[in-house]
């Protein structure tokens, strides 16, 4: 007789079917050439933006002074090593960070916790310690986070966004509809420059967002926090877009919870991602959660990031976001000539490193014509070159995966795509957008 596998979790059996982004990242893992193909699509940091020089001092400088980094190589404390926490709250008020008007004042009564891998261990973590319901979030959406959170068990509350974010006046329609089950309304979680489109949320959003968690929050009798993943509004690098002021500000309810990572600026590896959070039995939870799957982030990793928050993050900010503003420009001049009128509409390019294009006629999903063009899968020989030859691909984030497959823009969501200038350089870049415009060119006549 044949012997079973364990029996799985209700996550686990989700879990059996890879995410549309775990496959994308098997892919491109696994046969990606350098050289040849492009990567628009995985959202990696340019690789010249990580300082290895400083991270070496860095190293040095905590191994040889233990008085301020003691035991950097030993297991760390449940809601982070100190000189960290202390350096982050000294960076939130006085440093580059400190932009969005937050000040001792503001911070008071509000812990700072380390996740045990980069912010997204937080996120985690949050869903795990409340009670499983519906969670609030923009459509487009964070893809990796929300496919997660609804293997898990949870239901996610697609809301539409604008230019300022997302769309209070639709979040509250939405929420009306919901008629008894708006009890089971656990949180909001907005991504302060969205991941996909780049929009970046302006502070009378994150104000009317949290106005309405607080009255959602009497309605119901407990509170709704409101989270704010902030991982790229370090990264604001349009001069004509300043940081917009905290909703941590005037929070009286004690409801935001902001999520912020050195990854962007420093270093993903480093894998240090804090959260800003009002003490009280949530913040504990986590913390709980935190101690329970590792301790923390490796201490090590903690004091490097702690070393470079003190002596070299202003001028590390600085230097990145010039880069990268060099790159959007350039790479926005490229596609309104190669694409032009064929997008009907383009966000992005103001911060962090996307931009999220909605093309006007032609599809960019799963099975479609440009899909197969740009990864050599049209099953023309002309087109596709022979097996393991020389003809480039384009990987990009189809936007069939980035909008909710239950909410209001699954339609437009198959003609639009997330491109990312932040992994390659530019010649690679502009070559890519000249593949993406024959693209088009072949699907039009497919059509």
């Amino acid at each position: 007789m044949a012997i079973k596998e364990p029996p799985f979790s209700d996550y686990g059996r989700a879990s059996l079917t890879p995410s549309p982004v775990r496959r994308m990242m098997a892919q491109f893992a696994s046969d990606f050439r350098d050289g040849v193909d492009v990567n628009l699509g995985v959202g990696y940091v340019n690789e010249n933006t990580i300082p290895r020089h400083l991270i070496v001092e860095a190293v040095q400088a905590v191994l040889e002074g233990p008085r301020r980094y003691d035991k950097p190589l030993n297991y760390g404390a449940s809601k982070g090593y100190k000189a960290l926490l202390d350096s982050i709250r000294r960076y939130i008020v006085s440093g580059p960070g400190g932009a969005g008007g937050i000040t001792e004042e503001v911070l008071a009564g509000r812990e700072i916790v380390i996740g045990v891998s980069g912010a997204t261990s937080l996120l985690e973590a949050m869903a795990c310690v409340l009670r499983r319901g519906i969670v609030v979030t923009a459509d487009p959406m964070y893809y990796i986070y929300c496919n997660f959170i609804e293997r898990l068990g949870w239901e996610i509350l697609p809301v539409p966004e604008d230019g300022d974010g997302m769309r209070t006046d639709l979040l509250e329609e939405k929420l009306a509809a919901l008629g008894p089950r708006l009890a089971d309304v656990r949180f909001f979680y907005a991504v302060t420059v969205n991941n996909p489109t780049g929009t970046i949320m302006s502070g009378r959003r994150r104000v009317e967002l949290r106005r309405i968690a607080e009255g959602l929050s009497r309605k119901l009798g407990c509170k709704v926090p409101v989270v704010f993943d902030k991982a790229y509004e370090e990264l604001i690098h349009d001069p004509s877009a300043a940081c917009p002021p905290s909703a941590m500000i005037g929070d009286e309810m004690h409801l935001v919870h902001e999520i912020s990572t050195v990854s962007k600026i420093l270093a993903p590896g480093l894998r240090i991602g804090y959260m800003v959070a009002p003490d009280g039995p949530l913040l504990r939870v986590i913390v709980q959660r935190v101690s329970d799957i590792g301790f923390s982030a490796p201490p090590i990793n903690q004091v490097i990031a702690a070393y470079m928050l003190d002596h070299h993050m202003a001028g590390q900010v600085q230097a990145v976001n010039a880069g990268y503003r060099r790159k959007a420009l350039a790479v926005r001049g490229w596609l309104d000539s190669q694409l032009g009128p064929r997008i009907q509409h383009m966000t992005g390019g103001q911060a962090g490193f996307y931009y999220y294009i909605t093309l006007r006629d032609v599809e960019t999903c799963e099975g479609s014509a440009m899909l197969r063009f740009l990864s050599r899968t049209t099953g023309e020989a002309a087109l596709d070159g022979p097996a393991g030859g020389l003809k480039p691909r384009v990987i990009y984030i189809p936007g069939q995966y980035c909008v909710h497959p239950r909410g209001d823009l699954v339609a437009v969501g198959r003609r639009q795509m997330r491109l990312s200038y932040g992994f390659e350089e530019l010649p690679n870049i502009e070559r890519a957008v000249g593949l993406i415009r024959e693209a088009v060119d072949y699907a039009e006549t497919r059509s």
